[in-house]
């Protein structure tokens, strides 16, 4: 776990994203609409991208945050190219002494390597109740399932697929019409207010793994 961070020496985090950055975003505004009022615990102080040319790369730049493109690099072989990618990512965080990582939006699965090392110390957001529908494909799998309630999940990440310690959920209503674009756009919203109160918590060390 990391140190019990104060406003006065907050909690370098980074965050990881994969294409509009949304939730990033609002963790962004987040930490600046508290640091107005009182201070905040928390900072996002390195957004990390594995494609270039997605939307919240300039989200990022126009709030005013540092941001690295780290791409999988080439060659033939998908476990060296994912070892590699990997080594590279968890340099950067050293390098720019990130304390915590922050998956939102980051749609490569992390090996056992990286998790170890920073098991406690990395946490995601699914759109779903987990247990229930883990993987890509959430809100099409609560839609199969004919769910009355979805919603989101924060959690720890361990080696598994969605499978580390919850810390915290939040339900939302699949409505009759609902398409897999309209549910998602509503537990977005959950989203965006959970995962930072999460991150608060967190930060401050009420919450463990």
């Amino acid at each position: 776990m990391p140190r019990v961070a104060t406003p006065d020496s907050p909690l370098r985090l980074a965050v990881f994203i994969s294409g509009s950055g949304s939730g990033m975003e609002a963790l962004i505004l987040h930490q600046q609409h508290l640091d107005d009022i009182g201070g905040c615990a928390h900072i996002t102080s390195l957004v990390i991208s594995n494609k270039a040319n997605v939307g919240g790369i300039q989200r990022a730049t126009n709030l005013g945050i540092s941001s690295s493109i780290i791409s999988l690099p080439s060659g033939e072989n998908m476990d060296t190219r994912r070892q590699k990618h990997e080594e590279l990512i968890h340099r950067t965080l050293i390098e720019n002494d990130i304390e915590a990582v922050i998956l939102s939006g980051y749609m490569r699965i992390l090996s056992p390597w990286f998790v170890s090392k920073w098991e406690g110390r990395l946490l995601n957001i699914h759109p779903s109740l987990l247990p229930k529908h883990p993987g890509a494909h959430a809100h099409r799998d609560a839609l199969l399932a004919n769910e009355k309630i979805s919603g989101c999940t924060v959690h720890f990440v361990d080696s598994g697929v969605d499978t580390g310690q919850i810390i915290a959920q939040v339900e939302v209503p699949v409505h009759a019409d609902d398409s897999e674009e309209s549910l998602a756009e509503r537990i977005k919203i959950a989203e965006h207010k959970l995962y930072p109160q999460v991150i608060d918590d967190y930060s401050i060390g009420k919450i463990i793994n």
